[in-house]
């Protein structure tokens, strides 16, 4: 009985491949930078983005004997499980054969929206430690730890898109490199890297600064800009699956074309009759000659 063939794990694909994959990084960031801002102003001063600084918050608010609100005790915890089931669901895709960075972006898109949609039910005033503000709140939380995620697990060379802290640092190191390093590999190593996360710091100080505009204005009704971004995210991710899709398929018809070829069949052919023949030399080396016996009963 024959084991049913296992799927072989997707190529990931890389912020190189075309320039929507190029683009992404700088969207998603202002995601992030946005859904930051607006939840922190609108949700009792909860940060979606950045699971540090909800940290810093509650540990100050515990030492200064403060009431501590609910979204600030349960954030850490909701953003560690949803990583949790985003690594498995990324699992799941691996065994199918199918690539993550769409279907991520498709789950960061839909919590968003339900988040949106939870903000829009309650109103234009709005009490963030009710319930459904607070599950409203930790939907944004899930959102970017998929965010947080996809840009580890689904694509490659991609800087990290909410935690500024780590960009700068590193962009601040390789633009020293590129101005005072003396190895050329090293240099040329920065610059590459230094290409990609300057967008990414960039797109979130734009973004933090829509969500500041935008959140006074509108209340909670602002989600809709990084709920948007989010849609404009998963065209990107569409259109660049669809282009690695037709690459893909026609490498594969490229390589059957080779393989059927009048030219490839000869070279085939004639390896078989190299092989056979040297095989059968070998063969007939290792038999004892007949004339020797026939030579002895004589």
């Amino acid at each position: 009985m024959q084991e049913s063939p296992q799927h072989a794990t997707p190529a990931l694909p890389s912020v190189d491949d075309s320039s929507g994959l190029m683009l992404l990084p700088f969207v998603l960031s202002m995601i992030a930078g946005s859904a930051d801002v607006i939840g922190f102003l609108g949700l009792g001063g909860l940060l979606t983005a950045h699971i540090t600084g909800n940290l810093v918050l509650l540990v100050a608010r515990i030492v200064a004997s403060e009431p501590v609100p609910l979204s600030y005790l349960i954030a850490a915890p909701v953003f560690v499980i949803a990583l949790g089931m985003t690594r498995l669901l990324v699992a799941v895709l691996e065994r199918l054969g199918i690539t993550s960075l769409l279907p991520l972006l498709l789950l960061q898109f839909l919590l968003l929206c339900l988040s949106l949609a939870f903000c829009l039910s309650a109103g234009p005033r709005v009490d963030p430690n009710t319930a459904s503000m607070i599950f409203a709140g930790m939907l944004s939380v899930s959102a970017m730890a998929a965010q947080n995620a996809l840009v580890r697990i689904s694509i490659r060379g991609a800087p990290s898109t909410a935690v500024m802290t780590t960009n700068i640092t590193v962009f601040s190191i390789d633009v020293g490199d590129i101005w005072l390093g003396k190895d050329a590999k090293r240099t040329a190593l920065a610059r590459a890297r230094a290409k990609h996360t300057w967008p990414a710091i960039a797109g979130f100080v734009i973004g933090c600064a829509f969500g500041a505009a935008c959140e006074p204005a509108f209340g909670l009704r602002s989600l809709a800009l990084p709920t948007g971004l989010a849609l404009l995210a998963s065209l990107l991710g569409l259109v660049a699956s669809l282009r690695s899709g037709v690459g893909q398929k026609s490498a594969e018809e490229s390589a059957q074309d080779a393989t059927s070829s009048p030219t490839a069949r000869t070279d085939l052919s004639g390896a078989v009759r190299l092989a056979l023949r040297s095989q059968m030399m070998g063969t007939s080396e290792l038999k004892p000659p007949r004339t020797d016996a026939t030579d002895r009963h004589e």
